[in-house]
């Protein structure tokens, strides 16, 4: 029997790193890890979606998304057949965005965030993962985001605010935690819950994602 391919996309400015503790069976998945790359200027969501779909060497694969990596595979699954798509600590609409991201689109205030300081560490890693990170954690968080090119950076905090999906795609699984501080849980329909889960259990809530995964694809 061939494995089904599962293909991981990141959160943003994160690396593959984030599933490293991720594990499928081996004799049923092969598992592979998309990167982000740097926008040709002014290209669209869209685009870049579609350009992201070129790493894809299988047919009706698994799309898995974290965060902003769930908004992308979302816009994927639009260009390519899929077997299942599933998001993590995302949103399936702009609808089930925080008041703040919809104040920001509203007031272009998101132009003056100073991505030039997203290459701070510690303002990117609080800006990827949420304000609750302690200090402590700092180093271990640092590891996980690799992309500091400030024309990305621009570019993916653009998308997800001005996201114009209103309309949820049925077919998508949403895996979300009660206490994300990204994305709060109160603005989330229809999602599968896990309890504790903050904007970054895909590092520290993997076990249950191991558990659940493989019968979620299924």
């Amino acid at each position: 029997m061939s494995r089904i391919p599962v293909y991981f996309m990141p959160g943003l400015a994160a690396s593959p790193i984030i599933f490293e503790n991720i594990k499928l069976p081996e004799d049923e998945f092969e598992m592979y890890f998309l990167e982000w790359f740097v926008p040709k200027s002014k290209e669209t969501l869209e685009e870049y979606a579609l350009r992201m779909t070129k790493e894809i060497k299988h047919e009706n694969p698994v799309l898995i998304g974290v965060s902003f990596g769930g908004i992308l595979v979302q816009e994927m699954s639009k260009c390519i057949s899929t077997r299942k798509t599933i998001i993590i600590s995302s949103v399936k609409t702009n609808k089930e965005m925080p008041s703040r991201m919809k104040i920001a689109k509203k007031t272009l205030a998101y132009k003056l965030i100073p991505t030039s300081l997203l290459a701070n560490v510690e303002t990117l890693v609080k800006y990827a993962f949420g304000e609750n990170i302690i200090s402590s954690r700092l180093k271990l968080y640092e590891k996980y985001l690799s992309v500091r090119d400030k024309k990305y950076l621009d570019w993916a905090i653009e998308s997800v605010i001005l996201w114009s999906r209103d309309q949820v795609d049925e077919k998508i699984i949403h895996i979300h935690g009660d206490a994300d501080e990204v994305f709060p849980i109160q603005n989330i329909k229809n999602a599968i819950v896990v309890k504790g889960g903050t904007h970054i259990m895909i590092i520290n809530k993997y076990k249950w994602l191991n558990e659940n995964l493989p019968k979620m694809i299924y």
